[in-house]
């Protein structure tokens, strides 16, 4: 076995690695980033416990094949790089689209979202969903609510009756 085709299969052995432990997958087309945008990019995936890679597009398709996930083939085409969540599925999205704001650059092509492909739109508003800090802090709120009220609420009676 020459040793181009064993390195092709360890790095297909990576990728798999990689899909298995993602809760998503996003897709982008990278043209026209710069250097100084690209790096600052990967900082905020590494910040966020996502990582981002620029693979051949038959290497990646191997491995979702190999997961069981087919039907990206019209996905990855041309320049192709992939974001994968390990630990929060909407931060790469989220991380993609300011990207793509801040420099109107980049496209994105689709993703996988606990095994079921998401197409361009579903990424987007995966990308405005709030983060978990917020929404945590958003329930904490809705549940002090209600019992904050029978304080204000027993705390009346008391200096009524006194």
């Amino acid at each position: 076995m020459s040793a181009s085709l064993e390195a092709k299969k360890l790095l297909v052995e990576e990728i798999k690695s990689k899909i298995q432990r993602a809760k998503s997958l996003t897709f982008v087309d990278y043209r026209g980033l710069t250097v100084e945008e690209d790096t600052k990019m990967r900082a905020a995936f590494r910040d966020a416990g996502a990582d981002y890679k620029v693979y051949k597009n038959r290497l990646l398709l191997r491995a979702l094949e190999e997961c069981g996930i087919t039907g990206l083939e019209g996905v990855l085409e041309g320049t192709s790089a992939v974001a994968f969540g390990f630990e929060d599925e909407v931060a790469p999205n989220k991380i993609i689209v300011d990207t793509i704001k801040n420099t109107q650059k980049m496209q994105i092509k689709g993703g996988v979202l606990n095994g079921q492909i998401i197409d361009v739109a579903m990424v987007e508003k995966l990308a405005n969903i709030p983060s978990k800090e917020v929404l945590l802090a958003k329930l904490l709120f809705l549940l002090q609510s209600p019992v904050r009220g029978l304080a204000i609420a027993l705390n009346a009676i008391a200096e009524k009756n006194n």
